[in-house]
């Protein structure tokens, strides 16, 4: 029996944590479909959906194969528990929020599915511009990026309008997903 992983990952200003809290709390109820909570070595803000850890930790998780699934994004090392590989063979849908080049360099298959979220350009630009975080030439960077950096996806959600709207289409999803692999289990057993 096992259920999959989904990848859900953006550009930065596409509002990628806001569909995922949004798919999270629309899904409480499930115990079918769980969202994985990230070791990343920043620290965590309000509302964060990962727990820090420290540089040395992490090596150290990451060399005794603690971790299902790691990589390193914008200066920081991220990781995901082997006790999410557990809940996928359990026959549970794992929702990761991950990273474009790591989710890229996934090789696609029946556990696996990748979610991209997305918004126009301007979109995102003024998004990062209200976010505060960057001066104008890290916008820019970042919006020069996105061109270069677009995994192949199962699904791609534009987060162009109200966060309902891409937050119910990634619930859809999840709720299909784990449909599909129920039905995939009662067939084969």
């Amino acid at each position: 029996m096992s259920g999959a992983w989904v990848f859900v990952c953006g550009p930065s200003g596409a509002g990628k944590d806001s569909v995922l809290a949004w798919a999270r709390e629309a899904l409480a109820g499930r115990s079918d479909i769980v969202f994985a909570r990230r070791l990343i070595t920043r620290p965590a803000q309000p509302g964060s959906d990962h727990d820090p850890i420290d540089p040395d930790e992490h090596a150290f998780l990451r060399e005794s194969a603690a971790f299902a699934w790691h990589w390193q994004a914008h200066g920081f090392g991220y990781g995901v528990p082997m006790r999410y590989a557990r809940q996928v063979a359990w026959g549970r849908i794992v929702v990761v929020n991950g990273s474009r080049e790591h989710a890229q360099a996934i090789a696609p298959g029946p556990p696996l599915r990748r979610v991209l979220i997305t918004a126009p350009p301007a979109q995102l630009a003024e998004r990062l511009r209200r976010r505060g975080r960057d001066e104008p030439a890290a916008i820019d960077a970042r919006l020069a990026r996105n061109a270069r950096v677009a995994p192949e996806a199962d699904l791609v959600i534009h987060n162009d309008a109200a966060i309902g709207a891409a937050g119910a289409c990634l619930r859809r999803f999840l709720e299909a997903l784990t449909a599909e692999t129920h039905h995939v289990h009662a067939t084969t057993a």
